[in-house]
């Protein structure tokens, strides 16, 4: 079925939810066009380069700081069929993660930068397991800015670890909200073997 025209509208949105909104809403319709509304360049030219990617027609107009972008969706998009694993790709996702904030600098950027991680994994495949080890495992407790996110992706069939030692030092074991504790040996098993590990931090 062939919409012939949707509106999108993520003024005032934080990176990544332009591009998650436009991409949720790319993949709800059929061929057609799109309009993306955003108030910030950052915005527009995430947009632009997810729907190039698509394989998506991109055309922007700005207006007064605001940008329209209208995305034509055709056959040729890879939004438009389901998505399937490409040959040789490696085993299942694993994520060592860290420490609570991502990236090294400023504590409170990297609190958004973890909330902007988690929010887009979970446009992804949901990986097959998230360790939590250092500050890591602050995530995990009741207190937690992303512990929401985290439980949608236990809903989806993540299994999350929490380092018992860890926990213990930041005297934490009883704050924890989700996941099940464990300990250095299940972590470098998670860590080999078939699957494809990153780490965080």
């Amino acid at each position: 079925m062939i919409n012939l025209s949707r509106e999108v509208n993520n003024r005032g949105l934080a990176c990544p939810q332009p591009v998650i909104n436009t991409k949720r809403a790319l993949e709800e319709m059929g061929q057609g066009t799109l309009i993306s509304i955003v108030d910030n360049e950052i915005a527009r030219e995430n947009i632009i380069r997810f729907a190039e990617n698509a394989n998506c027609k991109v055309q922007v107009e700005d207006k007064g700081g605001e940008y329209y972008i209208t995305i034509t969706k055709g056959d040729e998009s890879p939004l438009s069929s389901p998505v399937t694993p490409a040959k040789g790709e490696t085993g299942p996702m694993v994520y060592l993660i860290t420490s609570n904030t991502f990236g090294s600098g400023s504590e409170d950027l990297g609190e958004i930068l973890m909330i902007s991680f988690f929010n887009s994994l979970l446009e992804q495949r949901a990986p097959k397991s998230i360790m939590l080890v250092n500050s890591g495992v602050r995530l995990a407790v009741a207190q937690s800015r992303v512990l929401e996110q985290i439980n949608k992706l236990v809903d989806r069939g993540t299994t999350v670890l929490a380092c018992g030692t860890c926990l213990d030092y930041y005297k934490l074991k009883e704050q924890l909200a989700v996941g099940r504790v464990t300990n250095m040996l299940e972590i470098l098993d998670n860590l080999t073997g078939d699957t494809k590990a990153v780490t965080i931090g």
